[in-house]
Formats: structure tokens, sequence, C-alpha cells
């Protein structure tokens, strides 16, 4: 897949001939956008014909900046105080315009297979200008598009993100932007007078550099990270059916006798960690002794209520539900184990939980005590028994309209992480399918592809 860049240029806000707001306004990070990855997030999104012409995706990209400047704003520390935050200075967004080559078709690449070819689709982000949101606009033969970005994770989570594209569509669209971006950065997570901290902070959002060290030697000595022999980490994309979805929900309900049914997340979020467990030859002999966690993004829209958050905050609000167990336990338990594993750990993050996270992060034991957040490296917590699941069946990526239909394609973009799984929002196919992208090293693909579509399979591999 041949690319050629067109443009590429700085897209600033247009408030429309209104009142522009104040120049270089300065919008401290919360502790939620300081825990979270201080890197960029990509996605790509493909729409078929009829596209609109550039100028007004480059119009309607300015006027949804109007909405929402801190993507066109810079990341800056003060001087005095060395506090981060978001400098509101209308620097502007990039706007990459490209092409396919040798005029080729969208449905000759659809769909993109996960290799790093797939990078092509959407800019590289930090290219050294400090912007916050890079956008590449790829056009295809046939008349298709596709929309890749890369937007800093410091700015705002994976839900954050799809409500300014969506916001982006709108504004092309020439119709109102709804919902209204909440940008309140400072009242809803102030901490409590006095501070109450119910909760051990300390091992889970924070951990101290050393530990940090230990916990990657000890991924290394069992095949993980830099002591993996070279294997290579490749992606594979899953998609589950309806049937196969209700199937795994049956049993799961069936072989833990929970009162009320699980969720599709909580089944898949199960049965993956198994299957990745499974995968990674962890079920027996000293392996089986393994401490293996879930580490499961929590959304605290869904979850903070004192007082509540809006879905359309822009910022971050993600904490992390951290499930575990031994890897032989979690392998020779039923499915239903290990799904109210993940169904009461993520309960446990909860509004006081995360009121509980406010007042710890503010209380200067993090700076006084010198930790850091385990996250903070996109792989220091999928390595060795681990896995990270985000979970995006709520997120609206598939809501994104630039006035030519919804897309019908959407994929993070293509930056391996050994252990990392996404659940992705059914697309628009009618048929009720979920799809996942799972990175593992290729040596234990075999054996979880093996396990992970053939619920009986799975259930004799871990007779074995």
């Amino acid at each position: 897949m041949k690319i050629t860049v067109l443009s590429s240029k700085a897209v600033k806000p247009d408030y429309g001939g209104g009142d522009t707001p104040a120049a270089a306004a300065f919008v401290p990070l919360t502790v939620f956008d300081l825990i979270s990855f201080d890197d960029y997030m990509f996605g790509i999104h493909a729409f078929h014909p009829p596209s609109p012409p550039a100028a007004a995706l480059e119009a309607g990209l300015a006027r949804a900046l109007a909405e929402y400047r801190e993507w066109a704003g810079r990341l800056h520390a003060e001087a005095a105080t060395g506090r981060r935050g978001i400098l509101l200075n209308d620097a502007g967004a990039r706007l990459v315009e490209a092409a396919a080559a040798d005029g080729a078709t969208l449905a000759s690449v659809m769909p993109p297979q996960p290799t790093p070819e797939v990078r092509r689709l959407h800019p590289s982000g930090g290219d050294g200008a400090g912007e916050l949101m890079l956008v590449q606009v790829t056009r295809f033969a046939c008349g298709s598009l596709v929309v890749g970005h890369a937007m800093h994770h410091a700015v705002g989570d994976g839900f954050a993100i799809s409500r300014f594209l969506v916001a982006w569509g709108q504004a092309t669209r020439g119709v109102a932007i709804d919902p209204v971006p909440v940008h309140d950065r400072t009242s809803f997570f102030a901490p409590r007078d006095p501070p109450r901290v119910e909760f051990e902070h300390r091992g889970a959002e924070f951990k101290v550099p050393r530990e940090k060290r230990k916990d990657d030697d000890a991924r290394r000595s069992i095949g993980g990270g830099a002591g993996s022999g070279g294997d290579e980490v490749v992606v594979r994309h899953v998609r589950f059916s309806r049937e196969f979805i209700s199937e795994l929900k049956s049993r799961a309900s069936a072989s833990s006798g929970a009162p009320r049914p699980y969720s599709t997340a909580q089944c898949l979020a199960a049965h993956l960690w198994r299957c990745v467990t499974r995968a990674r030859g962890l079920g027996g002999g000293g392996g089986g002794r393994r401490a293996t966690a879930l580490h499961l993004a929590v959304n605290g829209r869904a979850r903070m209520s004192r007082p509540p958050v809006p879905e359309a905050y822009t910022g971050n609000l993600v904490l992390w539900a951290h499930p575990a167990t031994t890897a032989r336990d979690l392998l020779a338990g039923a499915l239903g184990r290990a799904a109210e594993l993940v169904r009461a750990a993520a309960a446990r993050v909860d509004d006081a939980y995360f009121r509980s996270f406010i007042d710890f992060a503010s209380s200067g034991a993090v700076e006084e005590e010198g930790l850091v957040p385990p996250l903070a490296d996109p792989e220091a917590a999928a390595l060795g028994a681990d896995v990270a699941v985000y979970c995006l069946l709520r997120v609206p990526f598939y809501d994104v309209d630039f006035g030519g239909g919804r897309q019908f394609f959407y994929t993070p973009g293509y930056y391996p992480a050994e252990g990392v799984v996404y659940i992705l929002p059914p697309a628009p196919l009618g048929d009720g399918s979920v799809e996942a992208h799972v990175s593992l090293f290729s040596r234990a693909m075999e054996t979880f592809e093996a396990c992970c579509l053939s619920i009986e399979h799975h259930e004799a591999l871990l007779d074995q």
C-alpha cells in the first residue's frame, strides 16, 4: 500500500467571527491526565463514498477546534512550579492530505492487515512541533476515504477522542455540535476537605520506580519483554459472532450460579484472559503458580456521582480494575469464575474509589515518595503473565460521519504491545458480532487461535 502525501498544514480554530477566547490560557492537567500514557493514541476510520471535499473537511476541523480548543493547544510546564498543563494558544492541529498511489481502491486493502504497513494511514505523532492532534485524510481511486488520527493521551481518553471526531463530522456537515463539550478540569476533581483516602493506591495507580524495575525483571525472566529471545509481537483480529457471544455468556452464568447474567464485556475479557494465559504456556508446572492479573480500563463517567461527570467531559477519566489469581486457578476454574473476578474487581472501582484516588493523588504523597504510574508505559503492565484490556464497546466511534454516511470500519493504529487486547465496538454490519485485537508473541499465536474461537476446543485444552 503506497501512500503519497499531498499537503500538510496546521489548522487553527475558526470562531466564525465571534469573540475569540483569551489567548494562551493555561489549563492544568488533572490527576487523571497525569496518570495516563504520555504518548499519542492512534486510530483509523474508513468511509464509503461520497466523500466530502478537502476544503469542507478543513473548515469543519477548524470549527470543531473552536469548541475543543485543547486539541489546538500545546502541552506546557509552568516554570515556577513545574506543573504540567495545556496551553490554549490556538497554535493548531496538523492536517495531512494524502492519496493512495497507483489507482488503488479501498477494497483492495480492506480490511487492512495488522502489520506495520497500516501506519501509513495515520500520522506518526510527535514530529517535534508539539501538536496534540494530527489527522491524515487519505483518498482512494474509488472515492472512499480513510481518516487516521494521532491524538495525545494527556489531553483526553478514548471516549473524549471519539467525541471530538463525532463533533468534527457534525461541523463538516454543517449541523450543531451535540453534545456540547464539557471542559471543566477543576471542579469535578477537587479533593475533599478533609481528604479521605479509603483505599490503597500504592501498587494500583502508583508504584515506586524500584518496584517497577523489579517487576520488569521478573517479566523478562518468564519470557516477556526484552528477554523474549527476539520473538516478534504480532496482532490478530478475532471476530466473535453473535452466537458465540451468546453461548459464552450462557456458559459463564451457568458455571458460576450468579444471580444475574454477565455482560458481553465481562465474558469476553474473562475468555480472552484465559486464552492468552493458556497460549503463554502458564497453566502447568512452575508457570501455574505465577500470579496473573487482568488490567481493565474503567470509565469514570459512568461511575462518579458526587458530583456526576457528564459523558461529554473532554479529559481523561479512567482508572483500572485489577482482577488477579494464579495461572493454574484461572485455567482450572470455570469461565464463570473468571467472569466473576472481572465483575467484582470492576465493581470496586466505584465513586468512592475514584474520590479516594483524587484525595491520595492530591495529597502530596506521590511527589514526596517519588511514586510513578505503573501504566504510564503502555507495555509495562502487559508483559509476562498479565493482560491489559481496553473495552471500547460503548465508545461511539461508529457515530463519526463527515457527510457521506457513518464509517464502516474502525481499528486502533498498529503499535503492538505484547498482552494488550482491544475489544472494539460492534461494526455496523447488523450481525451482532464483536471484534477483538490481540497482541502476543508469534510463538503463542497458534495456541491462542486454536482455543479462542471454539469454546469446546478451549475447554479441551484446559483439561490437558
